[in-house]
Parts: structure tokens; sequence; C-alpha cells
């Protein structure tokens, strides 16, 4: 089956960072390349199943969607098939998506040691249970598709299996990330396993988005080639760079590629970024956000210290205005530091798990009880 949308590119959720203005912003991008068709999707902040359909307000908010979002699309996470078949109704009854996408990627300790995230497909009845519920609740009326990890280790890696399982039951597309749970973001994405995954799904019908280590267009482009995946989720990569996006476009569509932008043009997109939030959010609390974006943005430029540390803590437009008037502007963009790594590099350690995860790959009395209690230990997002 075809994407549904185009460029086949997606914005991954990261907690905390693909809230609206950021949607906004990459969105922005990429039509001041390409116009107002053909700019991809931009997926929300993950919200769990359980508060959704308890309704919480942060979990409200998160799927609450701008004017000009289009399609909008949720990540849902969940460990309960009938909690999350219930979350998908609400979303779509409701009409609060146009596109569910099912979190079976997230490696942090307190999500797998209760079997939840990246741990959850190693248990194979579970997790096709749950894509099974997800589609059946969805009923046509919106597409769903996975995101999820190589495995939980070299020794116990399920994206094959996983991948077949979610094909099976009807998936719009599975995204891979190349890396296990262990491996966390540390190392290099393995992209082999996503052209692996590609030939498996390929009778199947189902596409193929590989994610990892997607720091350019360039990178996407090959990433393409050598894996022949129908797409690419973009991650880190777009950390202080939510230009990458109009890049992306530009490349699927085989147009030339802008060229990073100067500090002064940085300058303008962080302040924008800013603003969107202070709309958003208010004053204070949209401050208090951008400031995790600052050393992202400025990745590789000169800037004092004492300017540095003061964009860290600043609480008012007005301010964040004085200090960006302090910064040399006239420097050009790092590209060997912008071709890099961004955001969070950590991992390579042992996978936080529930007792005797391993022994099994199907569910039993004792791994059911403690999957239960790994969705209601997740906030909101």
């Amino acid at each position: 089956m075809p994407l549904s949308f185009d460029p086949p590119v997606v914005l991954a959720p990261m907690a905390g960072i693909t809230n609206r203005a950021f949607r906004s912003l990459a969105r922005e991008s990429a039509r001041a390349v390409v116009g107002d068709g053909g700019v991809g999707m931009y997926v929300s902040e993950m919200v769990t199943s359980r508060a959704l359909v308890e309704r919480s307000e942060e979990s409200l908010d998160l799927v609450t969607f701008g004017p000009d979002e289009s399609p909008r699309a949720v990540q849902l996470y969940g460990v309960a098939p009938g909690t999350v078949a219930a979350a998908v109704r609400m979303l779509v009854d409701e009409d609060r998506a146009d596109h569910i996408d099912l979190n079976f990627g997230c490696p942090v300790p307190k999500v797998t040691r209760k079997g939840g995230g990246s741990a959850l497909p190693w248990k194979r009845d579970l997790f096709r249970a749950i894509v099974h519920e997800a589609i059946a609740a969805a009923d046509g009326r919106v597409p769903v598709s996975v995101k999820m990890r190589k495995g939980i280790d070299d020794d116990h890696l399920t994206y094959l299996d996983a991948g077949r399982a979610a094909a099976e039951e009807g998936v719009a597309w599975v995204a891979l990330h190349g890396r296990t749970t262990a491996q966390m973001y540390a190392g290099t994405a393995d992209w082999e396993s996503i052209a692996r995954l590609k030939e498996a799904l390929d009778p199947l019908g189902t596409p193929v988005l590989g994610n990892g280590d997607i720091w350019t267009a360039a990178d996407a482009m090959r990433m393409i080639e050598q894996t022949g995946a129908d797409g690419v989720v973009v991650g880190r990569g777009c950390l202080g760079r939510p230009w990458l996006f109009g890049q992306l476009a530009a490349a699927f569509s085989g147009g030339p590629i802008p060229a990073d932008p100067a500090l002064p043009e940085v300058l303008v997109t962080l302040r924008r970024h800013a603003q969107l939030l202070v709309e958003d959010y208010g004053e204070l609390k949209g401050c208090r956000d951008i400031r995790k974006h600052m050393a992202w943005y400025l990745k590789g430029f000169s800037v004092r210290q004492q300017v540095r540390q003061a964009l860290g803590t600043v609480t008012s437009l007005d301010e964040l205005d004085g200090l960006l008037a302090q910064i040399d502007a006239d420097q050009e963009f790092n590209t060997v530091v912008g071709e890099g790594p961004r955001g969070r590099t950590s991992g390579n350690r042992r996978p936080t798990l529930p007792d005797g995860w391993l022994d099994t790959c199907e569910l039993d009395a004792e791994a059911a009880a403690l999957v239960a209690a790994a969705e209601i230990s997740v906030s909101g997002g």
C-alpha cells in the first residue's frame, strides 16, 4: 500500500520537543521550500492510552492540534489491548486524529522495567493483540502505524517477527529505529536491519520507514538508497534545526537542497520558536520551554559564556531579545558540527526489564501483572 503523505518524511515524536510550536515551525520550513503541498507528517508527543481514556488535562492537550495541522498524527503508548482500543476509539470518534502511531520503541528504563515500550514486542502475543485491537477500534476510519526498535539487545531481536505480525494485522506502515533498547542512543544505527525488514515486508505490501542517524537531507537519501525504505523518520537530527524539513522536502522532490542558514537566520528561527511557544503556553512557560533548545540552535557558533548561561534562564521575550542582540551574528553555519549527532547519545547499557522477562516470548500471569502497571507509571507524555 502507498504512503498517504508526501514527501515520505515523518517528524518523530519526542517528549517535551514535538509540541504544537515545534511542529508548526517544522511545517513552515517545508512549506517555504515546496509550498502548501507535500510537507510530510509531524507526529505529536507520545500520549498514554490510559491517561487519554481518563481524559487527563495533559493528555488532552497533547492531542490538541493547531488549525493548520494536517494530517493530525498522534503517537499512542499502551500496554493493555483493551485500553489502547478505547483510546483509539476515543480519538477517532471525537475526530481528534487523522493518523495513529503505536509506540513500541521507547527505551527509557521507567517504561521498559515494567515491560512497556521497546521491551514489549518480546511478548509476541501481547504485541499482536495490541496492534489487532487498535486497528479494529480504528475500523478503517484512520490508518494505524507502528514504530519500534530492533529488539532488546543483539541476543534478543524482535523486529522481523514484530514487523510481520504488524503487517499481517494491517498497519499502514512499520517504522524501525535501527538500534536496540540496550543501545539507547549510542553508537551507529544499523541501517542494514531496515533493509532486512523492508525485504521481509515487501511481499505483504507494507511500507517500511527508516529511523536513526539522519542528521542531514543527504543522510536521508543515503538511507533510502542503501535500505530501499519507503520513507524516513527524523528525530534528534532536527533539534535546533527545524529547517531540516525544508531540506528534506527539497531532496525528495528532486530540487536543490537549501544550504544551512548563517547565524542571523538561525537567531530569527530561534526567536520565532520562542514566539510560538509563548502564544501557546503564555510568556513564562513558553520561555521556560525554549531554554532547552538554546544549546541545539547555537551549537557550533561562538557565543560568550555569559550570554549562553543567561539564555538558559530566560523568562521573557524582551529578555531573550536583549540577549540575542549581544551575539555576534556575523557567523556562517558550522557544517561539520551540523552534520554530527545532536541530543542524547547515551546508551550501551544493560536494559532494565522485569525479572524473568526474557524467559519466554509469551505473556504469563506474572508478566501480565507487571505490564498492567507499566502504563500507569508513565505520565500523559
